[in-house]
C-alpha cells in the first residue's frame, strides 16, 4: 500500500511549523521521526499487518512475505527486521534499539529495493575511510570514542555477527552506559550491514527541530540552512524515488509463459 496524500499532509504538518536544526555527529542525533522507516517501506509496496489500530505496535512485510519489519515501543529492541529462509538464501535477522536514528535505519531499508551490488562492500573499509579508529582488539571507534563497530564470530571460519552501539565515555574504561545498539546476525548480507554503517559515519548534520530529543547532552544543534519546507520535499522526494524503485524491480521479474501443450492436453505455466 502506497503513502497516501493524507499521510504525507500529517507528515508536513508535523514538520512545517519547526526549524530544522543540524544535529551531530550522527550517532548522537536521536531517533528522529520513525515515519523516515515506516514511509520509506510503504512507498516501495510493503503493507501493514492489520492489528489494533489503537496499539503503537506496527508491522510491515514485503510483497513477496519474506521480509518483516515489527516496531514495538515495549520491547527493548524497537525495529526487528527478520527475512525468512528460502530454498537458495539463509534467513537473516537484524535489531535495533530506541535511539537509532531513523535516517540510519532507512538507509538499511532503502538498500532492500535495489539489486546488491556483484562483489560485496567491505565495512571495515566504509568506517576507516573516513577516520573511524581501529584497535588490536577488531574493534572500529568513532573520533569522538562514543560509537563502535565490531564483528564476532566464534569460529574463525563462521560468517560473523555485526554490532554497532552507541556509549558514553568511559572515564578510564573503554565504554560507558550504552546509548542504543544494532545487530546484525551472521547471515545478514553484508551489502545492508554497509548501508547501515555508511549512513552512520556520514558527517553529514541529521535534521532535529530545537528541543528534540537527542541520544546525548553532547550532541551538537545548529540552526541549518535548511527550511521545514526543503525537509518535508527530502521526504517526499525519496518516497517518490522508492516507489519508482519498486515499480522497476517489479518488471524485472521474469515473464511467466506459456509453452505450447500436445492436442488434448492442459498447458502448464513455465517460468523463464
Amino acid at each position: 500500500m502506497p503513502v497516501s496524500e493524507r499521510q504525507i499532509a500529517e507528515f508536513a504538518e508535523d514538520h512545517l511549523w519547526k526549524f530544522p536544526f543540524d544535529t551531530s555527529p550522527r550517532h548522537l542525533a536521536g531517533p528522529g521521526d520513525p515515519r523516515h522507516v515506516t514511509h520509506g517501506l510503504a512507498a516501495a509496496g510493503w503493507p501493514r499487518t492489520p492489528s489494533d489500530p489503537l496499539s503503537p505496535k506496527i508491522v510491515l512485510h514485503s510483497p513477496d512475505h519474506r521480509t518483516s519489519l515489527r516496531f514495538n515501543p515495549y520491547a527493548s529492541s524497537w525495529w526487528a527486521l527478520r527475512a525468512e529462509p528460502t530454498d537458495t538464501m539463509s534467513g537473516w535477522y537484524a535489531q535495533f534499539g530506541e535511539l537509532v536514528p531513523a535516517e540510519i535505519l532507512s538507509s538499511l531499508t532503502d538498500a532492500l529495493h535495489t539489486p546488491p551490488p556483484a562483489k560485496d562492500p567491505d565495512p571495515w573499509q566504509t568506517l576507516t575511510a573516513v577516520g573511524w579508529l581501529p584497535d588490536d582488539q577488531g574493534v572500529v571507534r568513532s573520533p569522538d570514542g562514543m560509537c563502535r563497530v565490531a564483528a564476532y564470530a566464534l569460529d574463525r571460519r563462521e560468517p560473523m555477527d555485526w554490532r554497532g552501539v552507541a556509549h558514553e565515555q568511559g572515564y578510564g574504561q573503554p565504554d560507558g552506559r550504552e546509548i542504543w545498539s544494532a545487530w546484525f546476525n551472521s547471515h545478514t548480507p553484508v551489502h545492508l550491514v554497509n548501508a547501515f554503517v555508511t549512513a552512520l559515519v556520514d558527517t553529514t548534520p541529521l535534521q532535529r527541530e530545537m528541543y528534540a530529543r537527542t541520544a546525548h547532552y553532547s550532541a551538537t544543534h545548529e540552526r541549518s540552512s535548511l527550511t521545514p519546507q526543503q525537509v518535508v520535499d527530502a521526504h517526499t522526494s525519496r518516497l517518490n524515488a522508492l516507489s519508482g524503485q519498486a515499480r522497476a524491480a517489479r518488471r524485472r521479474k521474469p515473464a511467466t509463459t506459456v509453452a505450447p501443450a500436445p492436442p488434448g492436453r492442459t498447458t502448464t505455466p513455465i517460468r523463464r
